[in-house]
């Protein structure tokens, strides 16, 4: 197997198995044996599509076929003047079984009569004649009368209707052949009034007889569609150089397409792929580059999702949902082809890397062959290349299973080029020399993706796929953050989280977030009172419907004027502060780091404490959703827990110091000294609750099992599974559903705890860990009404660069609400901050507007009076609802 990052360029099987498998999609036709009934049905088809492109394009005309034991196609036979046809001696014709579904072809003189044809059907199908009748654009043909006499045309349809077999689509059959029969016309360059209008009226008369039911019923009425070569004749119609009649093909198919997704059920949709899979195969003979031939792709690649792709279709009287891997593969090696030209492109030129249409349908084509590949029983997954000859000699589809195999190489290695490009366009503009937005870029996590599905396939491939991809880690980091959309799948990416940095991953996992929305009338209103902030807060968000929280939040303290983003920062400082407040029973703060918490076990003194959990985790959520850092972080052991982790000793080092200390020896002591009892333990633990201790056994007959040298390291491991998980998994729960409350999805909870790092949580929820930069500080500075040289702006900034580390949280948190800042600094807030030269007595204290990041003070006429002006806003405890807005 060749390797991704060496591949052969001189190989040339790409190129020609990719070349066989284009031949393939334009093989339009299958031959059979004479016994075979579907081959009768298909031959006679075929001659109804030579009929119709005899008429305007030789190129459509069929290839004959000399091998043995095949039916070669019939010569195509253009169809005679109308001044012509009544000197004719000799006549071909065709009769259509309307009970069978299958056309059979006549020869004979102008001057036989009906009753000729009739004998003649009843030795080919047994029918007897008494049973017969032959009907001719709508009228039943006499039997004593000549082919001359019904004015029966060369190549004309006749229907067979038999008194005791009857189709059961009568009525389904006659509209498309009056639909076909107008095509005709018009290709004949007769003038047909309303004629578009009559086709599209047609097509949905037809499509709205189907049966709603996704059985045989309606397996029978959509082959009519197929048996009727209606599909050959709107090509035909679309390739005729007669005036008109390309835009009115062109309008009817797509009439058609639109008709079957937006008219039929989904289980009834599907049943169309193959008429469309057979425009496809026309229109593509023209060109591929054909606007109408790929929109029939689009909507055949739409369909694909509804039905199954199996290795080879069993031809049977119906049509089957199943669409074959060698139908499917030729539209995935053309869009490749298509894609890996337009990387290549990209490399040298801002082109955006092919069209929105050609990406999305190669993803679509791509699904149900990944799909059907990894299904197959004959092969041991994950597929080891090159197969081996008994896989040829055996199975279908090897070649095409191993050019999907080619295709992924060759364009791992045009997106490794690609790669390369970013980081060094990345390169050059922290020089400053070029600006890095390049159009084509969009694409690229898309065919990432597609790349990374297929090298689940085969043995090696994701492993070796992953590492190429960590080489161009600062790429790929940076296309996350700039492409990566809200309504994407980026779960291939997050389980691959370690090969990605802290930003991008937070953007992937805040789009699990809904989008906070701005609409004052979608937006959870509160009234809040101060002095019952952690009660009401609790009954407004407890009780209120997860989906009411998605819209946003509207707060107002009680009694204040401030309102919007500001006071909204200002709220989730204080009840988060307040949740995990010592005083409160809920959560338990590390001996080790005083910043994280896990649940209380003893939460239970509090009658609603799981309540209260719920409400918790809804905060969190709430939190991380609106990005305001809340200086809270989770304890290890309560971050593995949400994502669905066992936990480990070394888990529990920061929330039980005295314990890890504890188990530890117990593991690293000597055996002998461990089995002579001198410990004294046996599988339980003391617990206390409410003031009480108990005993507790961590396994059934807990209390005679003494701890000895052989299950000491199960000791251990019960121990901390009833200390860290037993003890607090319905605190656990109930945060978890809190949480899961306010993302897109419930089922994400879990997984947005497993797509991040401890560290990044840290990071989300305390923001920076540094004090504060006074020199980043005034870079994301402006004024108004002030000059950076203005006397107050530099005492403000010399008063405030001397001040604590906490004095200045202090006038931040004044400033704009925030009181830790991003762990980006001031780059990550949402705005650059601002200060106001405001009209305001020189008495007066400054001001701020919370939610533009504004502070506003008047000109003070010293720095003592602006010092001390500031040192009253500098407390913590006057550092609230001074904001206007």
């Amino acid at each position: 197997m060749s390797s991704l990052a060496d591949p052969n360029p001189a190989n040339d099987s790409r190129r020609l198995a990719s070349a066989a498998a284009k031949r393939k999609l334009d093989d339009y036709a299958p031959t059979a044996s004479d016994d075979d009934d579907f081959a009768a049905d298909l031959l006679s088809i075929r001659m109804r599509k030579d009929e119709l492109f005899s008429v305007q394009h030789p190129a459509f005309a069929p290839a004959s076929s000399s091998s043995s034991g095949r039916v070669p196609w019939p010569l195509t036979h253009s169809p005679l003047p109308p001044a012509r046809l009544a000197f004719a001696s000799r006549l071909q014709f065709f009769v259509r079984m309307i009970s069978e579904g299958k056309t059979l072809v006549f020869q004979a003189n102008s001057s036989d009569t009906v009753q000729s044809i009739h004998d003649r059907i009843q030795v080919i199908t047994g029918i007897p004649v008494s049973e017969q009748r032959l009907i001719y654009r709508g009228k039943q043909l006499q039997c004593e009368k000549s082919l001359a006499e019904c004015a029966i045309q060369n190549d004309a349809g006749l229907h067979l209707v038999g008194r005791m077999r009857s189709t059961g689509h009568p009525q389904a059959w006659q509209i498309i052949d009056d639909m076909i029969s107008l095509v005709c016309r018009l290709c004949k360059g007769e003038t047909v009034p309303y004629a578009l209008k009559t086709i599209k009226t047609r097509i949905s008369e037809y499509l709205s007889m189907t049966p709603k039911d996704d059985g045989d019923p309606a397996t029978g009425h959509l082959q009519i569609f197929m048996s009727s070569s209606a599909p050959a004749a709107l090509v035909m119609l679309y390739i005729s150089s007669i005036r008109g009649n390309k835009e009115c093909a062109d309008d009817s198919i797509r009439h058609f397409l639109d008709s079957c997704i937006n008219e039929l059920p989904k289980s009834l949709r599907s049943r169309c792929a193959p008429i469309v899979l057979e425009f496809c195969k026309l229109l593509r003979r023209s060109s591929s580059d054909d606007s109408l031939y790929l929109s029939c792709r689009s909507s055949l690649g739409s369909m694909l999702e509804l039905i199954k792709v199996s290795w080879i279709v069993e031809h049977t009287e119906s049509v089957k949902r199943a669409i074959s891997i060698p139908e499917i593969f030729p539209f995935v090696s053309e869009l490749a082809d298509r894609l890996s030209k337009d990387l290549e492109l990209s490399l040298y030129s801002s082109a955006s890397v092919g069209t929105w249409s050609d990406v999305l349908d190669f993803t679509m084509f791509l699904r149900p062959l990944r799909t059907a590949i990894a299904g197959h029983k004959g092969f041991k997954h994950p597929i080891s290349l090159p197969l081996k000859k008994k896989h040829h000699d055996v199975l279908m589809c090897t070649e095409e299973v191993e050019l999907l195999y080619q295709i992924f190489e060759e364009m791992v290695q045009k997106m490794i080029k690609c790669l390369i490009g970013i980081e060094e366009r990345l390169s050059a503009k922290v020089g400053g020399e070029i600006d890095i937005a390049h159009p084509g870029w969009s694409r690229y996590l898309t065919i990432l993706k597609e790349l990374n599905a297929i090298s689940k396939l085969y043995l090696g491939s994701e492993e070796r796929f992953w590492t190429i991809l960590s080489t161009r880690k600062r790429a790929l980091c940076m296309l996350v953050v700039r492409y990566a959309k809200r309504n994407d799948d980026h779960k291939w990416l997050l389980e691959h989280k370690d090969i990605m940095d802290f930003e991008s991953r937070r953007h992937l996992v805040m789009m699990m977030f809904p989008e906070v929305k701005e609409d004052f009338e979608e937006q959870h209103e509160m009234l809040i009172d101060r002095s019952q902030l952690l009660s009401e807060s609790f009954e407004y968000i407890a009780n209120a419907e997860a989906e009411s929280l998605h819209g946003g939040i509207f707060m107002e303290f009680k009694n204040e004027e401030a309102t919007g983003p500001g006071v909204l920062r200002e709220w989730f400082v204080l009840v988060c502060q307040a949740i995990f407040n010592q005083e409160n029973p809920l959560f338990v703060a590390c001996p080790n780091d005083r910043r994280r918490f896990y649940p209380n076990p003893a939460s239970t003194v509090e009658p609603l404490h799981l309540k209260y959990f719920n409400f918790s985790g809804r905060m969190i959520g709430l939190a991380l959703m609106h990005k305001v850092q809340v200086g809270i972080v989770l304890d290890r052991v309560f971050f593995l827990q949400l994502g669905g982790y066992s936990i480990s000793l070394e888990d529990i080092r920061d929330a039980d110091p005295y314990m890890y200390n504890s188990c530890k020896k117990i593991l690293e002591m000597d055996a002998e000294f461990i089995d002579s009892d001198a410990l004294g333990l046996t599988f339980v633990r003391e617990v206390e609750e409410l003031g009480l201790r108990r005993v507790v056994e961590l396994c059934d007959g807990g209390k005679g099992m003494v701890v000895n040298s052989k299950n000491r390291n199960d000791y251990v491991d019960l121990l901390i599974k009833h200390r860290f998980v037993t003890s607090i998994s319905q605190q656990v729960a109930h945060f978890a559903q809190g949480f899961g409350d306010i993302l897109s999805d419930l089922r994400l909870q879990k997984f947005f705890f497993q797509s991040l790092e401890l560290e990044d949580i840290d990071q989300m929820l305390h923001g920076s860990e540094n004090d504060i930069s006074v020199e980043d500080w005034k870079a994301h500075t402006e004024y108004n009404g002030y000059k950076a040289s203005d006397p107050q702006i530099v005492w403000f900034w010399k008063i405030v660069g001397e001040m604590s580390p906490q004095q200045k949280k202090n006038i931040l948190f004044f400033w704009t609400s925030v009181k830790y800042l991003p762990v980006e600094g001031f780059r990550g807030l949402a705005s650059r901050l601002y200060i106001y030269k405001s009209t305001e007595h020189l008495s007066r204290l400054p001001s701020s507007h919370t939610c533009f990041y504004r502070l506003c003070f008047p000109p003070y006429a010293s720095m003592a009076i602006m010092q001390q002006r500031l040192s009253i806003i500098a407390q913590e405890h006057v550092g609230c609802s001074f904001g206007t807005w």
